[in-house]
């Protein structure tokens, strides 16, 4: 399935290629996500496609600095987060409330204890 997304100005648009439908998010509770009240998922990062200039996107890494929050220069909205999966592979998690036109109220979410780890 594609998905479309971007940022709250637009300045950051993104489609997403995934083999299904979206059909789980996560809710972590640690210091960045709790404040942020992002609802991610999580695919390859070579599925993520950004259709707008990549100097458009801030970048915001803490803690172990191995995380790069993206985010629109412009209006502040973090579309999503680039890092390593476990497997070493590039992975994005994507913020499910950036996407156009999806009912976000229709996937489950898991609570995830990030403060805790």
């Amino acid at each position: 399935m594609q998905y479309r997304g971007s940022c709250h100005c637009g300045n950051v648009k993104f489609e997403v290629e995934l083999d299904g439908k979206i059909e789980s998010a996560l809710a972590c509770n640690c210091s960045i996500c709790q404040r942020k009240g992002a609802l991610m998922t999580f695919f390859a990062r070579d599925r993520l496609k950004l259709l707008t200039p990549d100097d458009a996107m801030g970048s915001y890494e803490f803690n172990k600095h191995v995380i790069h929050h993206r985010f629109c220069k412009t209006c502040g909205i973090q579309p999503y987060s680039e890092g390593v999966g476990p497997d070493g592979s590039a992975m994005a998690a994507l913020n499910i409330n950036c996407l156009e036109e999806f009912d976000v109220a229709a996937v489950p979410v898991q609570h995830y204890d990030g403060r805790s780890r």
